[in-house]
């Protein structure tokens, strides 16, 4: 990272956290690109952001004063959630400059009516099969538009008050008539001073102007229910992006991903597994022990007398925990018969004295007492 995160924001690095805020915030206003027309405002914008996102945690900010950067081993990812990038946070097609153009009024306010209630968001949360097991509680940390501490959320400062938009009346439409050939041609175009909603406020917020929200990073406690399926998503009301002037906030939606195993493979409810046995547990049946998906689990697979390699054994009710209900699905072992490789003397005489006894042909070395047995026979 060749660019100081700290000359970006115009901060020291013995800066607190609401000194960054607070930087970020004054030049996020004259960076964003609905009001900055420079060629490079956007470009300078991303880097604010990412200079922001890495100040503003901790660990990133420690990683970064030691390191002057977050890449790498020991980077940020470990913390027992997946962290989600800015331009994903919000759902395929809604990024930052869509976050920051509610939040500073940009140029499109000027042409649709400004929408008061939050955007849901999606946020995406990685969690290993032993997890999904038993069910789990993990923190995810997110950044969103939240509803501004010191006004309530409603925008409104130390004796200010909603008044009546002089510009449109209270309409929250401006009324235009244009003179043409064909005659007068009348529109209708939102406000732009209160964004279709017919009030401005009189002494608004200082620290959100108005807004009622700021962007902020959440930490969220959740509850993933056991047996849960992969891309399956749950649905955290008003977690979201906060509403305008404390309108209603929008709905957090968590996407849950589910890590690759390294023993068992998931198929509904149910779980695959493979198993190793010998020839002679194959050919005589044997009991084996397999470590199950719950914690302390061992399972008890019977393996059959004359059991083929690739044969399958079900065991019932030791397999995935079912969404929502006690029960489990099945387990399934998929038998490997291990032929060893090296032999000692007597397992070589063992095994040629039963392929003799089969009527089967091998081939090797023949001990002198199997020599003897064949001239004698």
């Amino acid at each position: 990272m060749a660019t100081d995160f700290y000359e970006l924001l115009g901060v020291s690095k013995e800066a607190s956290d609401a000194d960054i805020k607070k930087a970020f915030y004054k030049k996020a206003r004259e960076l964003h690109p609905d009001v900055n027309k420079a060629p490079d405002a956007e470009e300078r914008f991303k880097e604010l952001n990412q200079a922001y996102d890495v100040l503003s945690d901790s660990n990133k900010r420690a990683q970064y004063d030691r390191f002057g950067t977050v890449d790498g081993p020991g980077g940020f990812g470990g913390a027992g959630y997946q962290y989600v990038d800015l331009n994903d946070l919000f759902g395929s097609g809604f990024g930052m400059g869509d976050l920051f153009s509610q939040f500073f009024g940009g140029a499109a306010a000027g042409r649709t009516a400004v929408r008061k209630e939050g955007r849901d968001m999606g946020v995406g949360l990685r969690l290993t099969l032993e997890e999904i097991a038993v069910g789990v509680k993990k923190e995810i940390v997110y950044d969103r538009l939240a509803p501004c501490e010191t006004c309530d959320g409603k925008g409104v400062g130390e004796g200010g008050s909603f008044v009546e938009c002089v510009s449109c009346e209270g309409r929250g439409r401006i009324v235009s008539v244009q003179r043409t050939f064909l005659g007068d041609m009348q529109t209708q175009t939102t406000c732009p001073d209160c964004g279709g909603t017919g009030k401005t406020i009189e002494n608004p917020c200082p620290e959100c102007e108005g807004q009622g929200r700021l962007p902020d990073r959440q930490h969220l406690t959740i509850e993933v229910p056991h047996g849960i399926r992969d891309g399956q998503q749950l649905r955290l009301q008003h977690h979201g992006e906060a509403g305008i002037h404390g309108a209603a906030a929008g709905d957090l939606i968590v996407t849950i991903r589910i890590d690759s195993h390294d023993r068992f493979q998931r198929d509904g409810d149910n779980l695959h597994t493979r198993v190793e046995v010998s020839i002679a547990q194959a050919a005589l049946g044997a009991t084996i022990s397999v470590k199950g998906i719950m914690p302390d689990e061992n399972i008890e697979v019977n393996i059959p007398p004359g059991c083929q390699n690739d044969q399958t054994v079900r065991v019932r009710s030791k397999g995935m925990s079912i969404f929502k209900k006690e029960s489990r699905g099945d387990l399934f072992a998929h038998v490997t018969v291990v032929v060893p490789r090296k032999l000692t003397k007597r397992q070589q005489e063992l095994l040629e004295e039963l392929a003799t006894d089969f009527g089967e042909e091998f081939s090797g070395k023949k001990t002198v007492s199997q020599r003897l047995k064949d001239a004698l026979t």
